[in-house]
């Protein structure tokens, strides 16, 4: 038991020792935490009814039913390796709250921060602009686009019938249904308009990265991660047929992680941008419509 049951604490005393727990039990954070601290943190705000995204009095006492709450949820996360946004049923992307569950990944791409900065810029002169998000699992991707531009119009494609039922409950979630349509089949199969963006984190993990991942990651959808041997199986699709989904001036923006090595070797004749991110990520390439052509001479 993480909190010995008759003892008192307060919000700071019981995160100190759930981030000491997991520290001793070698968790792996990353699915939308970075250490054991924020981990802690956010279990035990949940288990209180209180918003991790609101600091609390770290004075407050907790009571033994709240105690009680917060050993559950802290033993199911050290003996299951259940990642928190799903033992709490809600994650954070792009200063938003999601739904979230086995359905989907839990949202963690740094396109939050290429989102929220205003898309860094690449679509500032078009007016309504219509963005495609491709391999949208849970719609966060999606739905954080149409929040930063409330003129644009976001089309979401998945494969997968389960994460659009649960991006359907994220666009309800957000009373977006009038701009966020979600359509089911494999990226551009759906699709029949042009897009001044088209944005994407798809799977994008190599085999030996998938050999390696720690146990957290079992509790995901594998279709959102496993993307063949080197990465690149959905990627390659992207590249081939995106300029056939763009206007003119349009622009592919790709997060491919750790994949980035395999994806410059495999196309030499694209001259990829990467983004660079001041709140941390990596891996992530912009092209536009004429460079994607100019690449297919």
């Amino acid at each position: 038991m993480v909190l010995p049951p008759d003892n008192e604490y307060t919000i700071e005393s019981a995160i100190r020792l759930a981030a000491e727990a997991f520290e001793q039990h070698e968790l792996h954070y990353g699915h939308g935490t970075d250490s054991a601290i924020h981990e802690a943190s956010w279990l035990i705000l949940h288990a209180m009814g209180l918003s991790p995204a609101i600091a609390p009095d770290y004075s407050r006492s907790l009571s033994k039913t709240q105690v009680d709450a917060c050993n559950e949820l802290l033993e199911r996360r050290i003996t299951q390796r259940i990642p928190a946004a799903y033992l709490t049923g809600q994650a954070w992307f792009a200063g938003h709250p999601f739904l979230s569950d086995e359905r989907a990944l839990v949202p963690r791409s740094p396109l939050a921060e290429f989102i929220t900065d205003d898309f860094f810029g690449v679509i500032d002169s078009v007016e309504s602009p219509r963005i495609l998000d491709l391999c949208t699992g849970g719609g966060c991707i999606a739905i954080a686009c149409a929040l930063a531009r409330p003129d644009a119009i976001v089309d979401a494609s998945d494969l997968s019938p389960d994460a659009l039922a649960l991006a359907a409950e994220n666009v309800q979630l957000h009373g977006l249904q009038d701009r966020v349509h979600l359509l089911e089949g494999s990226l551009f199969e759906p699709v029949s308009e042009r897009y001044s963006l088209i944005v994407s984190n798809p799977p994008y993990v190599d085999a030996a990265d998938i050999a390696a991942m720690p146990s957290e990651f079992s509790h995901e959808p594998m279709m959102g991660l496993a993307a063949g041997e080197d990465g690149l199986d959905l990627v390659r699709q992207m590249l081939s047929e995106a300029a056939d989904y763009l206007e003119p001036n349009g622009v592919l923006v790709v997060e491919v992680g750790n994949s980035a090595e395999a994806l410059e070797a495999a196309y030499p004749q694209l001259d990829f941008g990467w983004l660079q991110f001041a709140q941390g990520g990596h891996g992530v390439f912009i092209l536009t419509r004429d460079e994607l052509l100019a690449g297919d001479r």
